[in-house]
């Protein structure tokens, strides 16, 4: 005999334990949020990496460019790098408002990195951040991000 709470756990989806289809479509929106949450910091970092680089125009009073050319180079290398990072993990929350397995999504990811040049584990460290950065209560939807999250990382290093 069922009890009340198992027919409600079975018509919304599953239970803590086992999180439902609803519960992983939940999670993974929390984590398409989350990535882009961690792009809006990393272009927040380009910009300011750049703005470093190039100091302000003649006769605005403020920073100075930076005048070591070895120094300035460094500085528009790391703020190349972390927009790359920034658009490739929107793209990736892009991907992953689409219902598709882990594997599939994967795939997707690893084909994204490598069009702007990046190895697919770029994106873990996004991925995990994005899944402790969990930002509601629903505690099926926590463990179904966090399982999608180290799903998609496992195949991630395994495409590399």
């Amino acid at each position: 005999m069922e009890t009340p709470e198992s027919e409600l756990a079975a018509e919304f989806g599953g239970n803590l334990a086992t999180p439902g289809p609803e519960d992983f479509a939940n999670g993974a929106a929390a984590l398409a949020a989350g990535l882009v949450r961690e792009a809006q910091a990393l272009s927040a970092s380009a910009a300011a990496l750049r703005a470093t680089a190039m100091g302000t125009p003649p006769g605005v009073a403020g920073g100075e460019a930076l005048g070591d050319v070895r120094r300035a180079r460094t500085v528009l290398a790391a703020a190349g790098e972390a927009a790359l990072r920034a658009a490739l993990a929107i793209d990736a929350s892009i991907l992953l408002a689409d219902d598709r397995p882990a594997a599939a999504h994967a795939r997707k990811i690893a084909e994204a990195a490598r069009r702007v040049g990046l190895p697919a584990t770029t994106l873990a460290p996004l991925l995990r951040a994005a899944a402790l950065d969990f930002r509601t209560d629903d505690a099926a939807a926590r463990i179904a991000a966090s399982t999608l999250a180290a799903d998609l990382c496992a195949l991630l290093n395994q495409d590399n």
